[in-house]
């Protein structure tokens, strides 16, 4: 059964996901749909399959390898103080990962706990939402920090 994650994986293997920070050996570097967290990403993996567990050893610990390298350019790139890693599929039922940036100038009730606590209003902000045009500099330094970490297979 097709998901958008299949859907996101196909555009960005046409050059038609404007989202694409760098394709990474397991997957595609993506900037998430909102950025009121900003930095937000996900990791795609590519060849799409239903979950972690449907990889095999070697795979899954490309994905998590990527996943974690992805984290660690966000924080060379945005002053978040950590990086809340998330692999639901719940909504999605395909293997993807969330990588949330968290900064310290969160109000505290919800910097503590995880970010589906913000209100829903702040995911469907329009002002939040993707722009290719604005975040394009966030793109370009996260995947100049991915091509530094050797992560990149290619742009």
């Amino acid at each position: 059964m097709p998901t958008l994650i299949h859907e996101r994986v196909e555009q960005a293997n046409a050059s038609q996901n404007p989202r694409v920070i760098a394709r990474l050996a397991s997957g595609w570097a993506v900037i998430g749909d909102t950025q009121f967290l900003r930095g937000y990403c996900l990791l795609l993996p590519d060849p799409v399959v239903g979950s972690l567990n449907d990889l095999d050893e070697a795979a899954r610990s490309r994905f998590l390898v990527d996943m974690v390298g992805l984290g660690d350019a966000m924080l060379r790139v945005t002053d978040a103080l950590r990086i809340n890693y998330e692999i639901l599929g719940n909504t999605e039922p395909a293997l993807h990962a969330h990588l949330f940036p968290r900064y310290a100038d969160e109000p505290q009730e919800l910097r503590s706990g995880p970010v589906w606590a913000y209100g829903r209003e702040v995911w469907i902000d329009p002002d939040k939402s993707f722009n290719p045009q604005r975040d394009a500099p966030l793109i370009n330094a996260m995947r100049q920090a991915l091509e530094e970490a050797n992560l990149v297979a290619f742009v």
